[in-house]
């Protein structure tokens, strides 16, 4: 690795932490990134996982005030969440590790967009299937369990964009403002992320995709402070222009990730 890889990385690294605390997909930024160092596209994507987490980290510093009124809101349920999201990411990890990637990236640009859309007609989705509050308690319980879940079994995977799907789905089961709901989303990529990092560690080199820690040990300094500037940026911004800048870099990123799989 050279003086240019390392300016590369540093500036993709800071790009990505930004993004991901704001909209999420800052993957986008840091696998090409990656790639053009000259790692191989599967090795790229499990340094990626593991580099891009510390950045998760500090967007969740950023926005714990948030996420302790979403708690004092919504109750303990909130802190269950963490563990689904847990479980979820462990399999979205041996997804990658056991299986050939072909298959589920054709699927990946579909579920990027997909969630774009419900995040942008998230109100009348609402009125479509009900307010959150008018769900049974059980019903309401269950299918935010199932959304964090799938959402991180996809985080485990790929991870790009994994924010956005994140958002999109908590924000049409739980009624609360969309800055709460980021804020969640942060705390939750966090748990996502310290599973990659002990899976990708303890079993990447077993299956073939080892870590390249020298790329790591670039990024994850850059990704700290990215993720902490764009927490910061992103609690001051009004929800409208927040949720008009996450549907348009998720509808990027979706757009990305389809040319990629099918061009």
């Amino acid at each position: 690795m050279d003086l240019t890889d390392v300016l590369l990385l540093l500036g993709a690294g800071v790009g990505a932490g930004v993004v991901n605390s704001v909209a999420g997909g800052g993957s986008l930024i840091t696998y090409p990134a990656l790639v053009a160092t000259g790692l191989g596209s599967v090795v790229a994507n499990v340094t990626n996982s593991v580099a891009v987490s510390a950045g998760y980290a500090s967007s969740a510093v950023g926005t714990w005030p948030d996420h302790r009124a979403l708690e004092r809101s919504q109750g303990k349920s909130v802190r269950a969440l963490a563990l689904t999201a847990a479980v979820g990411a462990v399999a979205g990890c041996a997804l990658l590790l056991l299986t050939p990637a072909t298959a589920f990236d054709k699927v990946v640009p579909f579920l990027v967009l997909g969630a774009v859309a419900v995040l942008a007609f998230q109100q009348r989705l609402k009125n479509l299937v009900g307010h959150p509050h008018e769900l049974p308690r059980t019903r309401r319980t269950a299918t935010l369990h199932t959304a964090v879940g799938l959402s991180a079994v996809y985080g485990g995977y790929f991870g790009a964009a994994v924010g956005i799907i994140l958002v999109a789905l908590i924000g049409l089961v739980m009624d609360e403002t969309l800055i709460r709901v980021t804020a969640l989303k942060n705390s939750l990529s966090v748990v996502i992320g310290l599973v990659t990092i002990a899976v990708f560690s303890a079993f990447g080199t077993a299956a073939g995709s080892p870590v390249h820690w020298a790329s790591v040990a670039v990024l994850t300094p850059a990704t700290l402070v990215g993720g902490y500037v764009g927490a910061r940026v992103g609690r001051r911004l009004d929800p409208r222009v927040l949720r008009a800048v996450i549907v348009t870099f998720g509808t990027a990123v979706g757009l990305i990730l389809g040319w990629r799989a099918f061009g």
